[in-house]
């Protein structure tokens, strides 16, 4: 069977490749570059922590190396502050069974070409992908069995693949010979951006500080650390498109360093830049046998939303899903259920924001002054940066059409259908024991029991014991690949609760015990229902 072509090779085009390259299907990516990207100390991206998980289980080895982790997230208004928070380097990660309750999950702050850099590494060690450099694509063309793609060059190269999809960006080629249309709104904010190296009174701490007391603060600043004594520090610019000029910017940093140590500390500016958001959303995201993902499909950013990061889990939503149909066949229900899911996602992230920049960005005085207006306005900044709340939260896919129907042999954990797993830690077939999140991406269902005393009894009597073999029965038996992992406990679930968790990491049903035909029920519909082959049928997997 045909690659998948992937068009664009930014950190969404190379992450989808990856992630189909661990399920086994070859992919051709077309850079429009030649690969060399001047390192951007002002252009920097944060991952949220499902996201930054994402990454490095794609073997992108910069994460660790080039990113960093806030120790806590600090709220100021004028000259007082308004909120500490605590924050851990490790998400969501439940080594015990229960969830740690004292601080937040932290996000990771990373300098784009460094995260491309780290991904670029992780192509090259990949036989499964074919990294197509100075290709700038000019023609696509469909039939019923792939898609055909042509690109420019001193002698012209067509390029056979069983879909494409299209990660090159918000002046998206791949779209406009889609004819997709591509609305939105144009410059909602516009940031003035410097990357320096000074030492700031809140060492490893992310800060938003609002309405500072000098004249150049401006309405927002935002300080986020990055390794090395290295901040990324963003102002918020009046929407009437002012003018700045380097003198202006150096003021800027000097006004606002002094301002928060007292007197201007010795920096060394890195870089500087103006940064503009736009809010635009693809009208369709799949047409036949190509799809779009990424800038191409979505732009964000205003209030702290991240674009990059929901990208990365379109990449991780799409890539099961080309990789359950390249090995198994035809599955339409699944194939739309990515625009269903990933689009009604964003469409809802950029109407929450557009709901709250009338009263974030000063547009009802009166409203502004009420009483808990601040804090109530800070708590939603807040959301949005730190992954949380309508801003930042990960999506969950409630309504998505690979949820089943509710039957009365489910039960009810402490996360929603739909919605992301909690990362607890489990035990594989093996006896090995690893982190839930570290077996996602890997297109296979996980079958999960949560069996209380697992820990200290030998993997040898508890395999063989209690619901083990029936379950491992019915695991075998779903109509899709799937693995059988047990953990001690999970939030929220019973004793001897079931969940079924989609490739991606999001949970498709939980069951009180083990109910052989509702759980593959729930695997067929998770899967898309019934595809044109059978599972003895598959394409064996690629090594």
């Amino acid at each position: 069977m045909d690659p998948v072509i992937v068009v664009g090779a930014g950190p969404v085009g190379l992450a989808l490749s990856l992630s189909l390259a661990q399920q086994g299907v070859p992919s051709v990516v077309l850079d429009e570059s030649t690969g060399d990207e001047d390192p951007r100390p002002a252009r920097t991206v944060v991952l949220r922590p499902d996201t930054a998980a994402m990454a490095e289980r794609l073997g992108c080895a910069t994460i660790r190396d080039d990113g960093a982790h806030w120790s806590g997230w600090r709220s100021m208004r004028r000259k007082q502050d308004v909120r500490r928070l605590p924050l851990r380097d490790r998400p969501e990660s439940v080594m015990d069974g229960s969830p740690a309750e004292d601080a937040a999950p932290s996000p990771l702050h990373i300098p784009q070409h460094a995260l491309t850099r780290g991904l670029r590494t992780a192509v090259a060690a990949q036989r499964l992908i074919t990294l197509a450099a100075g290709s700038h694509v000019d023609t696509l063309e469909q039939d019923a069995d792939g898609v055909a793609v042509h690109t420019r060059g001193p002698e012209g190269t067509w390029w056979r693949g069983s879909h494409v999809v299209g990660c090159d960006g918000a002046r998206s080629t791949v779209r406009k010979l889609l004819d997709i249309r591509f609305p939105g709104r144009t410059a909602v904010e516009r940031h003035a951006v410097a990357t320096l190296r000074a030492e700031l009174p809140w060492p490893g701490e992310a800060v938003l500080h609002r309405q500072p007391p000098w004249r150049s603060g401006g309405a927002e600043i935002t300080a986020r650390p990055l390794p090395d004594e290295t901040w990324r520090l963003d102002w918020l610019l009046p929407p009437s498109g002012e003018l700045v000029t380097p003198d202006t910017l150096v003021a800027r940093v000097r006004d606002t360093l002094a301002g928060w140590c007292g007197e201007t500390p010795p920096y060394d500016l890195l870089d500087t830049g103006v940064y503009t958001v736009h809010h635009r959303l693809a009208r369709r995201w799949r047409m036949d046998r190509a799809f779009l993902a990424g800038d191409a499909a979505h732009l964000l950013g205003a209030l702290g939303t991240q674009g990059l990061d929901e990208g990365l889990r379109d990449a991780d939503n799409l890539a099961w899903k080309l990789a359950h149909v390249w090995h198994n066949g035809p599955s339409e229900a699944l194939l739309d259920s990515y625009q269903s899911e990933r689009r009604t996602s964003i469409a809802a992230r950029l109407r929450a924001a557009d709901q709250a920049l009338p009263s974030l960005r000063g547009g009802n005085i009166l409203r502004n002054r009420l009483p808990g207006a601040a804090r109530g306005h800070d708590a939603l900044l807040t959301d949005g940066h730190l992954g949380k709340g309508p801003l930042g939260a990960p999506p969950v896919y409630t309504h998505s059409p690979l949820t089943p129907e509710y039957a009365t042999a489910q039960t009810l954990v402490g996360t929603a259908v739909g919605a992301p797993v909690a990362d607890v830690r489990v035990t594989l077939p093996d006896g090995t024991s690893a982190l839930l999140r570290d077996r996602l991406g890997q297109g296979r269902l996980l079958v999960m029991l949560v069996a209380p005393g697992t820990g200290v009894w030998d993997r040898r009597h508890w395999q063989s014991a209690g619901v083990m073999p029936r379950l491992a029965a019915a695991v075998s038996a779903l109509p899709a690949r799937a693995e059988l992992l047990v953990a001690e406990a999970y939030p929220g679930a019973p004793a001897h609760a079931v969940l079924l968790v989609r490739p991606d990491g999001h949970l498709v049903a939980a069951f009180a015990g083990v109910w052989p035909a509702e759980l593959y029920e729930a695997a067929d519909t998770a899967r898309g229902g019934t595809s044109a082959a059978t599972p003895s049928d598959r394409t064996a997997d690629v090594n």
